[in-house]
């Protein structure tokens, strides 16, 4: 362990946004050094990686029976730990340029509503990738810093950070938590809707790729002034062989309504349980979108009708949590406050 502490010395640390589904990589005055899926293609035969990362995904769905593409993370929490080691290994050192001997102090950001057990795995999982140091901080909290949100001022601001596999909302003031809430419901799930309703209303099916395709293309939270569609290809279970679907935003929107109100009652139940100077605060300031799922058309419109909060989406909301939790590798203090770990 003093080798370990030693060599960490004349090694860059690293702020680490471990998603279920990417993985970003901040280095220094580098910045976002990698932003790749969190994904790893196994080989099943001999136990050995394929790929990682983007060649990784353009492997899903198309690997032979010798090969599996795995997320090692589900619901913002590792479910593969040993699959979640490589790919966090494999990440360190990319970012390094591939040097050995890299052992540096990782600062990962995590839902806010993780159990002691979760954190437990994420902290062995990270330290057996050769890290020397680890901090957890809460990804919500990353979100509000990473997007420029005063969080440090004794005033209440609001952030709802839509990921891959989590929905992670927090109201923060004087850099603490307030009131949060955390739904499984993100991104992956509204993907994975989408494959179902196709299935069950046509009989066709979609694999995650060009599930992801539709929402990004046509997906909405409330109805859209211009209709949309779009041609996907898949195949037609009735008849087994392949075939071509046009898909309408009102079935995409029918298809993710669920989720979509999950997410929904999340944010209102976090606002119910504001308390009332910051309600005031967050009726002037708004709440502040971040995370992939801010990109859905019409959610920030929904969010404001129902609420009546103002709402905003975050400059670059994908790089926010990974942004947030890169300020505070030199703020010693702040990290002190805020590591869970």
């Amino acid at each position: 362990m003093a080798l370990r502490s030693l060599l960490s010395l004349f090694s860059h640390d690293l702020a680490v946004d471990l998603g279920t589904a990417n993985t970003l990589v901040y280095v220094g005055e580098d910045g976002v050094v990698i932003n790749e899926p969190s994904i790893v293609a196994i080989n099943n035969i001999t136990g050995g990686v394929e790929a990682i990362g983007s060649e990784a995904k353009r492997m899903l769905g198309r690997t032979p029976g010798s090969i599996t593409a795995i997320r090692p993370m589900k619901d913002g929490v590792i479910a593969d730990f040993k699959v979640a080691e490589r790919m966090l290994t494999y990440f360190i050192t990319k970012a390094h340029n591939r040097r050995m001997l890299v052992y540096p102090r990782i600062i990962i950001g995590v839902p806010s509503q993780i159990t002691l057990v979760e954190r437990r795995a994420v902290v062995d999982t990270a330290m057996r990738a050769s890290a020397s140091e680890v901090h957890l901080v809460e990804q919500a909290m990353m979100a509000a810093i990473g997007a420029g949100l005063p969080v440090t001022e004794p005033a209440g601001s609001m952030v709802v950070d839509i990921g891959g596999g989590t929905t992670d909302i927090a109201v923060i003031s004087l850099s603490g938590i307030v009131t949060s809430r955390s739904v499984a419901v993100a991104g992956n799930a509204l993907d994975e809707a989408i494959m179902h309703y196709l299935k069950r209303k046509y009989n066709f099916m979609i694999g995650e790729h060009t599930a992801e395709k539709i929402k990004i293309a046509i997906g909405s939270a409330s109805k859209l002034d211009s209709p949309l569609t779009l041609e996907v290809k898949g195949r037609n279970l009735a008849q087994g062989v392949p075939g071509a679907l046009t898909v309408s935003d009102d079935e995409v929107r029918e298809a993710i309504s669920d989720g979509v109100d999950r997410i929904m009652i999340a944010i209102r139940e976090a606002l119910e349980n504001t308390p009332p100077e910051l309600s005031g605060d967050i009726c002037d300031r708004g709440i502040v979108l971040t995370g992939g799922g801010a990109y859905l058309r019409n959610l920030d419109m929904r969010i404001r009708e129902e609420t009546g909060v103002p709402v905003s989406v975050a400059e670059s909301p994908l790089e926010c949590v990974v942004m947030g939790t890169g300020t505070i590798l030199d703020d010693i203090n702040l990290l002190q406050r805020i590591s869970l770990t």
